[in-house]
């Protein structure tokens, strides 16, 4: 499964300053706006400012007449400051705080030469403008004192201002309001090189984080895959996995425990008429149990991080005896465990699965191994990797289903499993009561790996068993892969 990583770019909007003194003076920019334009832009603009300003009228405050001189030279200023305006950047509306203004398209701010009589109007309070300073940005003037954040309502003083859905922030207002937030860290998440807003997410949770993290030791959740936030403790288990403290909440810790999934699973299978007569010893392990037992058994295809295992072989394995405690320091101790030797009576010697790990998780890991051993004991032989793990995932997803969809309340694992079922008995739901919204959110999650796993033999198999049971049903598809190995199509 696939991070996400995700780039924000945007604008920033810049005030042009002025004063009225019974002619309009707009004021320039800093030096470092002036690379916007190239230096024949800048001449014209030198020059018509110029050419208006020089026109200076020697009774300013007092009724003169009109000067149609003046009057042509104000139309070439406006001509200009048009023609200006057309190549300008567009406007955007998701501005980026703390980057670099060479960074990012910018809105310059218009140069125009006001007329020298009549009255501007502030945009903010509607009143005149009269004689004293004023600011030029939006299209529009406005009295410094008018010109005001749409977060805090106080004046924005600053030559640089952010804007969201056409109003106005302070930079720092629009930081706080809108600039990301690292799930982990809880800081800001900082910009990159080229001075965008760069961050990794969780492609199912969304959890978004800095990128650094990905590198600098912070761990994740063995079961969900949710990263540790600085101000919330995962328990660490004797094997050095992390879980969350949402999963330690319908965490299987023990073999007894283990026992009654292992009930409700069988009985989800026999309402699939898929009945395991023999009795098959479950055992809850640690890893490092789980991983001696794959080196002992013979035959087999794993996943990297073996979860579960189907033995067919004699031999010892040491098993979880009681419930672990949680420590200081969140971490898990008093872990009993004990030998339990394994003897060949059948096909298959015992089901091993890893502790620690959700109910659903568990389940859906006990449903897999069972079908494995299902198809061993029924007598499906040579079946490719790719089949066999296929359809195992296949009926890992039907329990999961009938675990979210039905429910506290549901009476049928699937409508594939109902529709493949020979017999008019379907599975009830494994699960006393109602679930939490993170457990369902987190059976959701399990279902959409296996849904997405981009294995060759648990991914592709999944998806090509899953159409041959939609198809067919379940039991017309174990059937036709007795006899030919595969599924039917």
């Amino acid at each position: 499964m696939g991070w996400l990583n995700k780039i924000f770019k945007g604008s920033v909007n810049r005030v042009s300053r002025g004063h009225y003194d019974g002619n309009w003076h707009e004021g320039n920019s800093p030096d470092h706006i002036k690379g916007a334009y190239d230096e024949s832009d800048n001449e014209d603009i030198d020059r018509a400012i110029a050419l208006s300003l020089s026109e200076g009228d020697p009774n300013k405050g007092k009724a003169v007449e009109p000067d149609y001189s003046l009057e042509e030279d104000e139309q070439l200023a406006w001509a200009l400051q048009d023609s200006l305006n057309t190549e300008s950047p567009p406007h955007q509306h998701a501005p980026v705080a703390n980057v670099p203004p060479e960074n990012i398209p910018t809105r310059q701010p218009p140069q125009p030469v006001f007329p020298s009589s009549g009255y501007r109007t502030c945009a903010g309070c509607k009143n005149p403008i009269g004689h004293g300073r004023f600011l030029s940005c939006m299209d529009a003037v406005w009295h410094p004192q008018c010109f005001r954040c749409f977060a805090c309502n106080k004046p924005i003083s600053e030559y640089e201002f952010a804007m969201h859905e056409d109003q106005p922030y302070h930079k720092s207002c629009y930081k706080d309001f809108f600039h990301p937030k690292c799930d982990v860290c809880k800081n800001f998440i900082p910009t990159n090189k080229n001075g965008l807003i760069e961050y990794r997410a969780h492609p199912f949770w969304m959890q978004k984080y800095c990128p650094s993290h990905e590198d600098d030791g912070t761990p994740r959740c063995c079961s969900c895959e949710r990263m540790e936030p600085t101000d919330i403790k995962y328990i660490t288990l004797d094997d050095g996995r992390k879980l969350c403290l949402e999963c330690l909440t319908s965490a299987t810790m023990d073999s007894p425990e283990c026992q009654h999934l292992y009930m409700d699973i069988q009985e989800f299978f026999e309402g699939l008429n898929m009945k395991v007569e023999q009795q098959v010893p479950l055992l809850l392990v640690e890893r490092q149990a789980l991983n001696e037992a794959l080196e002992a058994e013979k035959s087999g295809h794993h996943l990297p991080e073996t979860r579960g295992l189907c033995l067919s072989e004699e031999q010892i394995v040491r098993t979880i005896l009681r419930r672990p405690t949680i420590g200081p320091g969140n971490r898990i101790m008093d872990m009993i465990t004990g030998p339990y030797k394994l003897v060949r009576r059948c096909e298959v010697t015992a089901i091993l699965i890893l502790y620690g790990l959700p109910r659903l998780q568990t389940g859906s890991i006990l449903a897999h191994e069972m079908m494995h051993a299902y198809l061993r004991l029924k007598g499906y032989r040579s079946l490719s990797p790719q089949v066999e793990e296929g359809i195992c995932q296949v009926l890992s997803h039907m329990w999961l289903e009938s675990e979210i969809i039905a429910g506290a309340s549901g009476n049928v694992a699937s409508t594939s499993a109902a529709s493949s079922s020979s017999s008019s008995s379907t599975p009830t739901s494994s699960k006393k009561g109602a679930k939490t919204e993170f457990e369902k959110k987190l059976g959701a999650f399990i279902k959409n790996q296996i849904e997405t796993d981009s294995s060759v033999e648990y991914g592709d198999g999944f998806r090509a068993g899953n159409r041959a049971v939609e198809s067919y049903g379940l039991r017309s598809t174990l059937d036709h892969m007795k006899i030919t190995g595969s599924f039917p199509y």
